[in-house]
């Protein structure tokens, strides 16, 4: 038996008449760069958000560079950012001219908190963007508090967290929402996901959204008038269409990822493996982008998967600030043990909203038999 990563071909074949017929739409148009498309999808997902502006662009990795570049930091100032997280959230820091600071995550949310946050914070901070990784809100409250009491703006990298929603304050609130910009991928795989690459910014700021909307053309709103230097980070209508058509489906894949979740979780309960933290209270939600677990001898414990016919990802095996390319920033091994220890631990399962009970069952099979039993395992119940 054969179990794949993620079968986006399940998606497509419950969805093919309206994608195709989306598709023909903006062929029969023939506006295929912003225009109408664009435009309805930006206000679909504000409102679905709840919150007053969305700007769509090219990438969830322009959506980080370009709000980076709409708060007019100054040259070399700095963004803190999780050590542990996908390259792109530093990547834009680096390329907007700013310099990453690196800091720790929490051990079982693998987030940014806001005392790994406040150890590495200097008077030359400006920003922070925190990730909601795996597709869980960081936790917020302590994290808005510093900043607003030290000035620092809050950059949400809600790439992986589409629908997530999280406790801010008395409410509960989407993930990219409660910052002051928040930023958004719609890769093929993410929760809401198109058939190439489309990223977006929301945020209550309208000079903020307005400096994004004009930074993603150039830097201007008039053709051939730049009042910023800008970029080409356009979204394009045949994107903006097959987002359109998946959108009010969004609600019930969350639910349907969730329930394989579940399954996960009372499946691995005594499995030698630490399992992530539970569902938060009534009223947050996880939207499990992936599912991922800690596990001793990982490479080796996915080779035994790989052996059973199981696919599995590892996201991520090197920590940011051990990465090659910010040697010049002087951090070492050591520094930041949470995450290098869990770029040694993560193995992440299948999970997509279509996946059969069967497979679930299968990976959970292949998982007990190829995993170690060590006295170190954690389980969260």
């Amino acid at each position: 038996m054969s179990v794949p990563f993620l079968d986006l071909r399940a998606q497509y074949g419950g969805l093919r008449e309206e994608l195709d017929a989306a598709v023909a739409r903006v062929v029969h148009d023939q506006r295929f760069i912003l225009g109408p498309e664009v435009e309805g999808l930006e206000e679909e997902v504000a409102a679905y958000l709840g919150v007053p502006r969305a700007v769509g662009c090219a990438s969830g990795t322009d959506a980080l560079l370009l709000s980076l570049r709409a708060l007019g930091l100054e040259p070399g100032a700095e963004v803190v950012v999780p050590a542990f997280t996908f390259f792109a959230t530093a990547g834009a820091v680096w390329n907007a001219g700013l310099k990453p600071v690196f800091a720790d995550v929490d051990e079982d949310s693998l987030n940014l908190t806001a005392a790994s946050m406040e150890a590495v914070l200097t008077e030359r901070t400006r920003a922070v963007i925190v990730v909601h990784l795996y597709g869980r809100m960081a936790d917020m409250d302590p994290i808005l508090a510093l900043c607003r009491e030290r000035g620092i703006a809050v950059i949400e990298d809600a790439a992986q967290a589409f629908g997530a929603r999280g406790a801010v304050g008395t409410r509960y609130e989407s993930a990219g929402t409660v910052g002051d910009i928040g930023c958004l991928s719609f890769f093929p795989t993410k929760i809401l996901g198109c058939y190439g690459d489309a990223g977006m910014v929301v945020t209550s700021d309208d000079l903020l959204a307005e400096r994004v909307a004009k930074l993603r053309v150039h830097g201007g709103r008039q053709m051939y008038h730049h009042e910023m230097v800008g970029t080409n980070s356009r979204l394009d209508a045949l994107q903006a269409a097959v987002l359109r058509t998946k959108l009010p489906r969004v609600d019930r894949w969350i639910e349907q990822r969730a329930a394989v979740a579940d399954r996960y979780m009372e499946a691995l309960a005594e499995a030698p493996v630490t399992l992530p933290p539970p569902p938060p209270s009534m009223g947050g939600r996880d939207v499990h982008n992936v599912f991922t677990v800690k596990v001793e001898e990982r490479d080796s414990v996915r080779a035994g998967l790989e052996a059973r016919g199981v696919a599995s990802q590892v996201y991520y095996p090197v920590p940011l600030h051990l990465q090659a390319c910010f040697a010049s920033l002087g951090y070492g091994p050591g520094v930041f043990p949470v995450s290098e220890r869990a770029a040694e631990l993560v193995l992440s399962l299948p999970i997509y909203p279509e996946m059969p009970v069967t497979d679930v069952d299968a990976v959970v099979t292949a998982l007990l038999d190829a995993a170690v039993p060590t006295s170190g395992a954690q389980h969260h119940r």
